[in-house]
């Protein structure tokens, strides 16, 4: 996150109707003690209330397919308040997060990986991570083929920091920046959704990027998660409705072979720069 924008969470009543109160600031990175407990602990994946809810499809079968890492059990919003306080359980949760300094005042979802501790506060639960999944009153539809390489990630994320700690919140996801040198290696697979107009097609992304991109389907980009292809990384891009010409865009790339991100950047939307991967974006990955 840019430290000039501040973090609020709403773990209420918007998404797991709790009732709590609007949370400010970012939740705290987990110790060395906590990253153990995490791995010791079982993952609690806590369902919407709403009986309807396709999220609460699209996670259960996600977890099924691809979460490894520890035990994990579904459970209500009741129960996950009965747990929360208990370093035994950690927990997949939905959240919305909005910036401070945001005039829109534009709502995302994410997708938080929380350790259970005896704390007052939702806010103060430590965070193994937190994946920006959709902006918020978007269609399930539109992000729940992504939420395998989603979960392979926070795997890999979590399980690198409990082997060195040290990492624990360093840059957070603009850690994985590191990796930029590596992305020319590999083929990019991209919606055309997903770009901003200025490289909406091959021609376009050639005359900048030189390297590996394809422009897919949804259906290819799930083949290629569920098969674990070699040299591949999927664009995972998080922003506003069309209509909408403020707020954040959020863009990762993240390897369908190694789980690992190669690249994490955000930027405020507007005129010159719109809702989608950039010009710029393509420009950082050369250097």
């Amino acid at each position: 996150m840019n430290k000039e924008l501040i973090m609020k969470t709403n773990l209420s009543a918007i998404l797991l109707l709790l009732a709590t109160s609007l949370l400010s600031g970012q939740a705290p990175f987990p110790n060395k003690d906590e990253i153990k407990q995490f791995t010791a602990s079982k993952t609690c994946v806590v369902l919407e209330q709403d009986q309807f809810s396709s999220y609460n499809v699209f996670i259960k079968e996600a977890v099924k397919a691809y979460w490894t890492l520890t035990p994990y059990e579904l459970i209500d919003v009741k129960e996950f308040n009965k747990r929360r306080r208990d370093p035994a359980y950690s927990f997949i949760v939905l959240t919305q997060t909005n910036y401070e300094k945001d005039k829109a005042n534009t709502l995302y979802n994410f997708l938080n990986l929380l350790q259970g501790k005896d704390v007052a506060k939702l806010g103060e639960l430590p965070e193994i991570c937190a994946i920006p999944l959709s902006f918020a009153g978007e269609d399930d539809y539109e992000y729940n083929y992504k939420f395998g390489a989603i979960l392979l990630f926070m795997q890999k994320h979590a399980k690198m920091i409990s082997e060195d700690p040290s990492l624990t919140g360093r840059k957070y996801l603009k850690y994985y920046n590191k990796n930029v040198p590596e992305v020319r290696k590999k083929t990019i697979l991209i919606k055309e959704d997903d770009l901003a107009p200025e490289i909406a097609s091959m021609d376009k992304i050639k005359a900048i990027y030189p390297h590996k991109v394809e422009i897919v389907t949804e259906e290819e980009i799930v083949k290629s998660i569920q098969e674990k292809t070699s040299n591949t990384l999927i664009l995972h891009k998080v922003g506003p409705r069309e209509e909408k010409n403020t707020g954040l865009c959020f863009k990762m790339l993240i390897g369908t072979d190694d789980s690992d991100m190669y690249y994490y950047h955000q930027h405020k939307i507007g005129n010159s720069d719109p809702n989608g991967l950039l010009a710029d974006d393509l420009k950082r990955l050369l250097k």
